[in-house]
């Protein structure tokens, strides 16, 4: 990424930022690679739901925030199922769907899926965005945590 501002002094937009060097490696998943060590140490696990910013915790529902209750992964549920063209509602609800169903079967055909969307390069951005939009919040702020 560059370090690029605008006229106030706030960063660009990802889109912006991005070099080609780095588009490439999100692209390619390229990027996760480093995601491997936390798994060795056993911060997290190959398949539970994506960590996400710190910033955004306060803005989870408490159904939402259910999706804490496993390791985080490199790989999951909503990766497979859509990715960053998901909306944030449909991504969390599939977080705290595995959350719910998770197994050793389910780990290995996410792990498989994992690969194929990986080789088809799918579902890499939203469209707009270098990656995906922020979180905002879905709840109104009393159902928040």
């Amino acid at each position: 990424m560059r370090n690029g501002v605008d006229q106030g002094g706030s960063p660009l937009p990802d889109a912006e930022r991005i070099t080609a060097f780095g588009q490439w490696l999100r692209s390619t998943s390229l990027d996760e690679l480093p995601e491997l060590w936390n798994v060795f140490v056993g911060d997290m696990s190959l398949v539970g739901p994506r960590p996400l910013l710190m910033e955004y915790l306060p803005l989870y529902s408490k159904e939402q925030a259910r999706r804490h209750e496993l390791r985080p992964g490199i790989t999951g549920w909503a990766q497979i199922n859509g990715r960053n063209l998901l909306s944030w509602d449909e991504r969390l609800s599939l977080d705290v769907w595995y959350v719910d169903n998770s197994s050793l079967w389910l780990d290995l055909r996410t792990l498989a899926r994992t690969v194929a969307r990986v080789l088809k390069r799918d579902g890499i951005t939203a469209p707009g965005h270098a990656t995906v939009a922020p979180f905002a919040g879905s709840q109104p702020r009393e159902q928040r945590l």
